[in-house]
């Protein structure tokens, strides 16, 4: 029996992830943020499409393909597709534009490993620089940088005997932000956090991964389909929201305290706490304090910072009432929690 299975990462920028002297340039049109990337991908033909359309900065394909026989992995490969799909940069000024071509580094690849239940585990790192110049101070030698600092994904696929198929974030680059698609085509994770400083300071030369040093990856489960779309209602709907940052250990809201806004979580992760107790962690994209709202204004959860974030604060009635009560029906971590512990 044959098995096929592909994975993909779609790396791209969103215009929150985005601060300083780099937001300043995309103001000034020397590059550009890209919209979200779709929930569904119908096969490595569309990853080429958007790749044309400008749509991303780059993609990791991993198409594995395994023979199976009496319960083991016999043989397996990878499939034509594998590879870096790296996008382009276009820069305008007034009216005059220009594309610049990135410049791609190798595709690494160790060898497969052979899993314990007799399946094969496949590994990629994929990645490298846009075309444009980005001039910055760095505190390594030669202590000023004239290309843009590296960007990578390192993705994993492994296939069991049973046909079942499993695809990881193992590694990436702090910047931009990694979208994770299964096997299925639907995306299934992101990474967590976006730390555009880090990026810019010090990941060149020596601290990649062409240089034996892979970051790891923060990865979290991918929102609802409801929550991607009240997410766009919360940041282009009406009233701006008011974007807060915490730090690593800060907290967002306390159990049983009043509580009238509603949160989008723009990057990082926050921990769900009650009665003390963990009962589960949120990434970016996720829709809080619904609640609150409808359950007679204290909030349900404690919700901390486990690493930096960045949350969008808006009004209360920024989304209608049906709409809160579906996403409270998804949000029930809450009562849920195991009474022992």
């Amino acid at each position: 029996m044959r098995i096929e299975a592909v994975g993909v990462t779609i790396s791209w920028i969103p215009s929150e992830s985005v601060s300083g002297p780099l937001r300043a340039g995309f103001g000034l049109g020397l590059s550009h943020y890209d919209a979200p990337p779709p929930e569904q991908l119908a096969g490595t033909a569309q990853v080429v499409a958007l790749r044309d359309g400008d749509a991303f900065r780059f993609a990791n394909v991993l198409g594995v393909w395994a023979d199976v026989a009496d319960g083991r992995v016999r043989d397996s490969g990878l499939l034509p597709a594998s590879g870096l799909e790296m996008g382009s940069t276009t820069v305008r000024v007034a009216a005059v534009g220009a594309t610049f071509r990135a410049a791609s580094m190798p595709v690494l690849r160790p060898e497969p490993e052979q899993t314990p239940d007799g399946g094969v585990r496949y590994v990629q790192t994929v990645g490298g620089r846009t075309g444009v110049p980005l001039p910055r101070p760095v505190p390594h030698a030669p202590f000023v940088r004239w290309q843009a600092p590296t960007v990578w994904s390192t993705l994993a696929v492994t296939v069991h005997p049973d046909g079942a198929a499993a695809v990881e974030l193992v590694g990436a680059s702090p910047f931009p932000r990694h979208w994770v698609y299964g096997a299925d085509g639907a995306l299934a994770a992101k990474s967590g956090v976006t730390d555009q400083d880090t990026w810019m300071k010090h990941v060149f030369g020596p601290r990649t991964p062409w240089h034996s040093v892979d970051g790891p990856a923060l990865v979290s489960p991918a929102e609802t389909a409801l929550e991607r779309e009240l997410s766009a209602t919360i940041m282009r709907g009406g009233a701006r929201p008011r974007v807060r940052r915490l730090g690593e250990g800060d907290v967002l809201t306390r159990q049983g305290e009043p509580g009238d806004a509603l949160y989008l979580l723009l990057d990082g992760v926050l921990r769900v706490e009650v009665d003390g107790a963990s009962v589960g962690e949120v990434g970016p994209g996720a829709v809080l304090g619904e609640r609150a709202l409808l359950e007679g204004g204290l909030r349900t959860a404690t919700l901390v910072a486990t690493t930096p974030v960045r949350v969008a604060e808006a009004d209360k009635d920024a989304i209608d009432l049906e709409h809160l009560r579906v996403l409270a029906g998804g949000h029930r971590r809450e009562d849920e929690r195991d009474p022992a512990g």
